[in-house]
């Protein structure tokens, strides 16, 4: 079929829109569908929409019903539309699912905030990532945390920097964080972070296999997000046995489950110290951690990603 695949992201755009955007259409490809990514609807040929982020891609699927109003269309949810625009702009985001003939979502638990009629429609799918091309060999001389994450709000970006102060003087813990600063405030505070705390190195915007290389050698890492949709950097630490920190919100609980260990209050530094500490100090925690996540990993493989959109987009089309 073809396919038209809609984010409010552009091609030069490195956030996670853009990143899932691309992995869809690639998997896509690789069932047999032509697919076509845009950030707006421009009255072309399509078989089928797929428009990320309810809110954001309202325009796109209104244009894309009015043209073909019995033509399937799925969105996936981003981690604002539920977070945020809810409660925001209820009512241009409930449109855009209402339209829809089904939802997707990134994790177990986005179901629990979305309104009764929506749930019967909503698919999860995890998104996945690639196994490391080598085994790990983290760095005896230190013991790194990395952060790859973007600088802004939502992330709680200096979390690990913080409680990377609280560390004993003997503790060899160093953060590493890889991400683009939303903002001269968010650089500013990095480079200060920088010149204040020695345990701390921001190395800004870095390609995937920057990232990956870091995996390679990395002890654990601190996802310290205040909301998610679902971090694509979670499955990629879950794929490559990176063991994984992170704030008990529901976007990393809906990916790492219920009875995982390593989870610690959302804001609070003292805690992540706590953790950071015991995970130095304890190898038998960070086994736990990895253990957890091995069982986690056949879910977050290419594979089980590209048979789940196909079973989605088989189902709309079906029903059309």
């Amino acid at each position: 079929m073809k396919i038209s695949l809609i984010t409010p992201a552009g091609k030069q755009s490195k956030n996670g829109n853009r990143t899932t955007a691309e992995r869809w259409a690639r998997l896509l490809r690789q069932s047999g569908h032509q697919v076509r990514i845009t950030t707006d609807f421009a009255g072309k040929a399509a078989d089928l929409m797929i428009a990320l982020h309810a809110r954001h891609s309202a325009g796109a699927a209104r244009c894309y019903r009015e043209m073909l109003p019995r033509g399937p269309l799925i969105v996936g949810l981003g981690g604002t539309d539920v977070n945020t625009y809810l409660k925001t702009e209820r009512p241009l985001t409930l449109e855009t699912m209402k339209m829809a003939d089904a939802l997707i979502c990134l994790h177990d638990l986005i179901g629990k905030e979305l309104p009764p009629v929506m749930r019967v429609k909503l698919h999860v799918v995890r998104q996945s990532a690639e196994p490391l091309s080598r085994p790990r060999r983290p760095s005896q001389r230190h013991f790194d945390i990395c952060v790859i994450g973007h600088l802004r709000a939502e992330k709680d970006p200096f979390r690990t920097a913080l409680a990377a102060r609280q560390m004993p003087p003997d503790s060899k813990l160093r953060v590493i964080h890889f991400g683009k600063s939303h903002g001269e405030e968010f650089s500013d505070r990095a480079l200060a972070e920088m010149d204040t705390n020695p345990r701390y190195f921001w190395h800004g915007a870095v390609p995937n296999w920057r990232v990956r290389r870091e995996f390679v050698k990395t002890h654990a890492m601190v996802i310290s997000s205040i909301q998610e949709g679902g971090a694509n950097v979670v499955s990629e630490a879950i794929v490559a046995g990176v063991p994984v920190i992170a704030s008990d919100i529901p976007g990393n609980i809906g990916l790492l489950g219920p009875d995982y260990p390593g989870y610690f209050p959302v804001g609070d530094e003292a805690a992540l110290a706590s953790l950071l500490l015991r995970a130095e100090a304890e190898p038998e925690f960070l086994r736990s951690l990895t253990d957890h996540n091995r069982k986690l990993a056949p879910l977050c493989r290419p594979s089980h990603e590209r048979a789940a959109l196909a079973r989605i987009v088989n189902a709309v089309t079906r029903r059309g």
